[in-house]
């Protein structure tokens, strides 16, 4: 049996988002792009990523590798190609490599379709898949990755009841897993799916038009409002208002205020009354910062709202203008919008910035953690320590 490797090929253009995960660990519809592989492929796997991230996500390779391009979200038709391929052999669309299978000796990481060495036979992949190469096309695309993970992890098996204190519209869209509970809430699931995980819950109140992914343990707090395909990944907290939004994991907004169009990282805290924009008043094009140039840069959306990288913290009655990227680890607070991009380690807001020193960065990310009973390991201090060293560029206040 071959060993599977996820490897990362758009790891700069995800920035702020994977700047301490591999691609693959990002959450799109209801599963991480990892876990949709290893759930297709009921096998375990490793990664190709950054080197600085390869001590906490190692690489296993052995003499038969299949290496997957870990943009490329899994569904059915791609994973019959994916399984189909022999030693020797890519998959291709539009000269991207999704995939190759290699052996140990040959084990090549190319994106580029041109740069396959002879003795590979390229196939063209017939597959509409979805790639997540932006951080925006996590929010874009969560309507189809939605349905086909409810698809996926429904397949077959059959909901806890329902409870008859919610008015339910398309209760064959309702799943709801082992331990939710779900009372007194308005639930239409005639526009996608709604999943509520284990020992997840939507409180009294709560008004929920699908798509909706709701993973293990998180919790839709009373009178919220959430429409347009949205996820709230494993043991967040949301109130309030969402529109197709995405919080990775163990993030919260838990009270009232309006998320649009965004993605949120892990760890991250969403202060009271805390809004976004998701349209320009002149309903032009949205820029975002990218990495990759420097620079702002089109999206070619008229709605996209806040990217926050992991470990930030914004406070009470933050306000976001259209399109803002908050890097890694920052502190936001005060009256006033902040820049349309703060860097990574900042504390502060519109009326100035310092640095977030790396004393009191793994101080706060050690207590967060350990009221969800995680732990902030050795490996995860060289990230944080590794990322402030490389973003130090951004923080033109230290120069």
């Amino acid at each position: 049996m071959y060993s599977i490797i996820l490897f990362d090929t758009a790891h700069q253009q995800l920035l702020p988002l994977t700047y301490a995960k591999p691609v693959s660990e990002l959450r799109i519809g209801i599963l991480t792009i990892k876990e949709k592989w290893e759930k297709r492929l009921n096998s375990s796997i490793s990664f190709k990523t950054e080197e600085y991230l390869q001590e906490k996500y190692p690489l296993t390779l052995s003499d038969d590798n299949l290496i997957i391009n870990s943009s490329v979200v899994a569904n059915d038709a791609i994973t019959e190609e994916i399984k189909n391929l022999q030693l020797n052999e890519a998959l291709v669309q539009d000269d991207i490599v999704l995939a190759i299978r290699l052996n140990a000796n040959n084990a090549d990481f190319v994106i580029d379709a041109k740069q396959l060495g002879k003795h590979i036979t390229a196939k063209e992949s017939q597959a509409n898949t979805i790639q997540v190469i932006r951080p925006y096309h996590i929010f874009s695309h969560n309507a189809q990755a939605l349905q086909d993970d409810f698809d996926l992890v429904t397949k077959g098996r059959t909901s806890q009841p329902i409870s008859e204190t919610n008015t339910v519209l398309g209760k064959e869209n309702v799943f709801l897993e082992e331990g939710a509970t779900v009372e007194c809430a308005i639930l239409n699931a005639t526009k996608g799916p709604i999943y509520v995980g284990k020992n997840a819950e939507i409180m009294e109140g709560a008004i929920v038009r699908g798509g909706l992914g709701m993973c293990d343990y998180s919790v839709l707090k009373m009178g919220a409002k959430i429409y347009g395909a949205t996820t709230l990944g494993i043991y967040c907290k949301v109130g309030g208002e969402v529109n197709n939004s995405v919080l990775q994991s163990y993030s919260n907004k838990g009270h009232d205020g309006f998320l649009g169009n965004s993605v949120i990282g892990e760890w991250c805290n969403l202060g009271a009354d805390t809004n976004n924009s998701n349209l320009k008043n002149n309903y032009a094009p949205v820029k975002l910062w990218d990495y990759t140039t420097g620079r702002f840069k089109l999206t070619g959306l008229q709605f996209c709202g806040l990217i926050m990288g992991d470990h930030s913290k914004c406070g009470i009655n933050t306000m976001f203008n259209t399109g803002t990227v908050i890097g890694f680890s920052s502190n936001i607070y005060g009256a006033g919008f902040p820049r349309n991009f703060v860097p990574s380690f900042s504390w502060g807001g519109p009326s100035g910035y310092m640095t977030f020193r790396m004393k009191k960065a793994l101080e706060v990310a050690e207590r967060m953690m350990e009221r969800r009973k995680e732990v902030l390991s050795e490996a995860d201090i060289k990230i944080f320590e590794y990322i402030i060293q490389q973003t130090i560029p951004y923080r033109s206040w230290e120069k």
